[in-house]
């Protein structure tokens, strides 16, 4: 998937990584309608899912999906995230999260997109995102329907 954004240049998306918890899920639960979005955004990108799965649900909520689930330690959940930024090319990445120990990815990505849920958004996550959005359908509308992106991100 290619954007032009003016004053960004060409993002050339293979990627995108979504924090689990208080991002696609609340509660453990798959936020619904979310389903849907996801399989039209497979079509276009690998979709992964990173979590310290905090209510053990996320195998079971995505099962059918077409994503790679990523499982990191709860107790060292930023490190495990860390780990995994380093298995995919920053520069052709979109990270989508909430809470704190998601904040370096939604900095170091090509492109980070905070989301503003129910369970609320850490302020680290929001100071390393390039765009923050009230919910996750509005976040992958974003890349769904690119023009909205460009008319946000342009200088």
């Amino acid at each position: 998937m290619a954007i032009e954004i003016p004053g960004w240049g060409n993002l050339k998306i293979e990627n995108v990584v979504f924090d689990w918890n208080g991002t696609l899920a609340e509660d453990g639960e798959l936020i619904p309608g979310a389903k849907e979005k996801i399989e039209s955004l497979a079509e276009r990108v690998k979709i992964h899912v990173l979590t310290a799965d905090t209510h053990g649900t996320v195998g079971k909520r995505i099962q059918g999906l077409k994503v790679e689930l990523v499982r990191v330690p709860a107790e060292e959940s930023r490190k495990g995230k860390l780990a995994f930024l380093q298995t995919l090319k920053p520069e052709t990445t979109v990270s989508i999260g909430n809470g704190s120990n998601d904040s370096f990815l939604l900095k170091e990505f090509a492109l980070g997109i905070a989301v503003l849920g129910k369970e609320g958004l850490s302020t680290a996550a929001m100071n390393g995102a390039d765009l923050v959005v009230k919910d996750i359908f509005d976040a992958m509308d974003l890349l769904l329907k690119p023009k909205r992106l460009t008319a946000a991100l342009r200088e």
